[in-house]
């Protein structure tokens, strides 16, 4: 059972070793479509036993199959096959975002595209990447510098952007030569069925990519194993933390994209109208379910309240509705128990700060999971609201003295993974975002360049994906120190 214009050949398979096999066991994961709460999908439940037997193809096609000793050109030109294939299936991908997480379908369809089209910016690593290099050294004639893959990749993303996380772990391992097991969220696997069912179309070994959607436990087992090589995760910061212990302890490779609360920046350049209207609005995005969001505003003090005046101006105007209306503006949550999540930290926020405007379910939509665009001002930025990923469209105006004030309140948290600056001084935007500690800073809003690199300090995650620098993590450096240069 899949949803509506969505055409997965399989879905109560898993795709292991090349070909579609019946799972272990007979659990099921069913998808529900958080605009109507009603259930649009059923696909295979893969066990320990299922994740046993991917972690033995993945080895066996690393260890003995030929993908990995392909060339990198080689390997470029299959991979370009299938973004070939992907591309015919844009509209497929994004009737099942939409069906899963109540995406915007106005939205879907652009969004998926442009992630096909990064696709290839990876897929031509293998002819500009320096995959090997040669020096001249001291002890030595020659030094021969080489990138060798990193083995088997167990590649976990989270449900929020299932598409474009999962695909980018798995085109980065490839074209590195890695083989890879794809373990999508049990809440959206629709999309790594059809990764898979690219790879499987174009011919890409048995073995190299593998697809196994399961639940927690399962998935706790595969980080498990010790005959993986590699570990990329893209979710919260609890869950990064307990895999990175796990892997620690296997001395297992590890990449982590994990949470944020990232602070715009509000200087008193910048108008109090163009700042809420881009921050009204982009609280929204995704409905805020976004690791990047632009959560906590911090403002001067003396333009707190006006700002807090006009971002409630905005949100009061969004149109909350259902994900196919083309006039929708803000969807759902993606599913009950984040909904829960959200109007418990609505509450806390109660306590500590100002509810200038939302925080209630909208009384218009008697279905599905929607909460309204919610503003909390005079916001302390130690209290919960500030320090936690809420993951909801809540957004925290923050008042500081001045401009090093600013600096310190946005440092003033655990996490690191985005930000922004609002000014029209290209040249401060600059020297401030020197001055966070944060992965990613852009100029005057949530700013996203796929082809450079992203990731986070502190607790949003070690490692980066992203731009050419995305390739290091599934790679391993090997030294040769030679008596003459080889042919």
């Amino acid at each position: 059972m899949t949803p509506e214009g969505v055409n997965v050949q399989h879905p109560d398979k898993l795709y292991i070793a090349g070909a579609w096999v019946q799972p272990h066991g007979t659990g099921v994961l069913e998808i529900e479509n958080p605009a109507d709460e009603e259930i649009v999908a059923r696909v295979a439940h893969a066990d320990n036993v299922d994740m046993d037997r991917a972690v033995d193809a993945a080895r066996e096609a690393f260890d003995n199959g030929p993908w990995p000793r392909l060339s990198p050109l080689e390997r470029q030109a299959k991979l370009m096959e299938m973004v070939d294939h992907l591309e015919t299936r844009v509209p497929e991908l994004a009737a099942a975002w939409t069906a899963q997480i109540g995406g915007l379908a106005s939205a879907s369809g652009p969004m998926h595209a442009g992630g096909v089209a990064g696709l290839r910016g990876i897929a031509s690593l293998g002819e500009r990447f320096a995959w090997e290099e040669r020096r001249p050294g001291m002890a030595v004639d020659t030094v021969c510098v080489v990138r060798e893959p990193v083995g088997v990749v167990a590649a976990i993303a989270p449900w929020n952007g299932p598409f474009a996380i999962m695909a980018n772990k798995v085109f980065y391992s490839l074209i590195a030569g890695c083989t890879v097991i794809m373990k999508p969220s049990p809440e959206t696997p629709l999309e790594a069925y059809i990764i898979a069912e690219a790879a499987d179309a174009v011919g890409i070994p048995a073995g190299t990519v593998n697809l196994v959607p399961s639940d927690r436990e399962a998935a706790d087992h595969l980080v498990h194993s010790r005959r993986i090589d590699k570990v990329t995760f893209t979710g919260s910061s609890a869950a990064g933390m307990h895999i990175a212990s796990v892997c620690g302890g296997n001395m297992t490779r590890a990449t982590f994209e994990l949470g944020g609360k990232s602070a715009a920046i509000i200087r008193d350049d910048f108008p109090i109208e163009a700042a809420a209207g881009i921050l009204g609005n982009t609280i929204t995005v995704m409905s805020g379910q976004v690791c990047a969001m632009l959560s906590r505003a911090i403002v001067p003090k003396a333009r707190h309240d006006e700002l807090a005046e006009a971002i409630a101006g905005v949100m009061k105007g969004v149109k909350i509705g259902h994900p196919n209306d083309p006039q929708t503006q803000l969807g759902p949550l993606a599913m009950r128990r984040q909904r829960d999540r959200v109007e418990m930290y609505i509450e806390e926020g109660r306590k500590t700060a100002d509810l200038v405007t939302g925080g209630q379910r909208p009384a218009h939509m008697n279905k599905g999971y929607y909460i309204e665009p919610t503003l909390f001002a005079n916001v302390d930025n130690t209290s919960r609201i500030a320090q936690e990923e809420i993951f909801g469209p809540v957004l925290c105006l923050i008042p500081a003295e001045d401009e090093d004030d600013a600096i310190r309140i946005a440092n003033e948290s655990n996490f690191g993974l985005n930000g922004s600056v609002f000014t029209n001084d290209a040249q401060a935007a600059y020297d401030i975002a020197r001055k966070v500690r944060t992965g990613v800073v852009g100029q005057n809003g949530m700013r996203m360049e796929w082809t450079a690199p992203f990731g986070g300090f502190k607790q949003s995650g070690i490692g980066r994906e992203g731009g050419d620098e995305g390739i290091h993590a599934y790679v391993e450096t090997k030294t040769i120190l030679l008596d003459a240069a080889p042919a």
